[in-house]
């Protein structure tokens, strides 16, 4: 078997965060509200003003999946945090434990910067997941419901 490595992603990956991110959709059955495109994680993840940071996971040489996150902040831990916005292991990977070391590799991205929390959401529907999260120790926040506010939202309330 060969070796699982993790690296963070380089502006030259943005193709390969963009197939991850299609992989993700696809799962989900979302495929329909992806409209990233390389340039758009290039400015983000790499531009002048970049928001989110990612970790690309390799078998030997091949590319298998990745973690995509931000920074975010708890007022009542007065501390950052980490938000995980993706995580995903290409299919034929999976059962590998490649998906744990990428969440393990945020932990220790969290405790490297005295983060409060790492924190990401899960559909409800994808008990898989949610059976891998709380094997780690995750907490689900069962008592919390996310809002979203989509950019037609934001167009109509910023007028």
């Amino acid at each position: 078997m060969s070796e699982f490595t993790i690296r963070e992603a380089q502006k030259e990956d943005c193709g390969l965060i963009l197939h991850f991110i299609k992989g993700i959709a696809d799962f989900e059955k979302l495929s329909h509200q992806v409209i990233a495109t390389e340039a758009l994680i290039e400015e983000h993840l790499f531009g002048p003003k970049s928001v989110a940071f990612c970790y690309l996971g390799y078998e030997g040489e091949t590319p298998v999946g990745f973690a995509l996150y931000f920074r975010n902040y708890s007022t009542f831990l007065s501390k950052p945090g980490i938000y995980l916005e993706d995580l995903y292991i290409d299919p034929k990977y999976r059962g590998k434990g490649y998906g744990k070391k990428l969440l393990l590799k945020l932990v220790q991205t969290a405790k490297e910067n005295n983060y409060g929390r790492v924190e990401w959401c899960v559909l409800n529907w994808n008990q898989t997941a949610i059976d891998f999260y709380k094997s780690l120790g995750a907490e689900p926040m069962e008592e919390w419901t996310t809002f979203r506010l989509s950019e037609k939202q934001i167009e109509a309330l910023s007028n």
